[in-house]
């Protein structure tokens, strides 16, 4: 399944009202630890068999869904299910423990 660029227009549909959860990364492009973590997020989105979606928030052009959620401090995960957080984590993480995140 692909990636998905989340932004404040589109962020409902795609993120709080979906079917499925979903897995989002809140990042910007000159955070060290995001270009680590972002290869990864993209391989999940890949291997995604519908079970679950991914989708990115860069925070510099969408600082309004950051403060929605309370990002502090980036990388951020969130696994929004139902449009509530139900798990979330700060900074970087190996595939498995993102993985673990979504139930895989």
């Amino acid at each position: 399944m692909a990636l998905i660029t989340l932004t404040k227009e589109n962020f409902a549909a795609e993120a709080l009202q979906s079917s499925v959860p979903v897995l989002v990364d809140f990042w910007a492009p000159w955070c060290g630890p995001c270009r680590m973590v972002s290869p990864i997020v993209d391989e999940i989105a890949e291997e995604s068999d519908g079970t679950y979606k991914v989708g990115k928030v860069n925070v510099d052009e969408q600082p309004e869904l950051a403060a929605q959620f309370g990002v502090m401090s980036i990388p951020t995960l969130l696994v929004l299910e139902n449009g509530q957080v139900k798990t979330s984590s700060v900074g970087a993480r190996p595939k498995a423990a993102i993985l673990s995140m979504l139930g895989k």
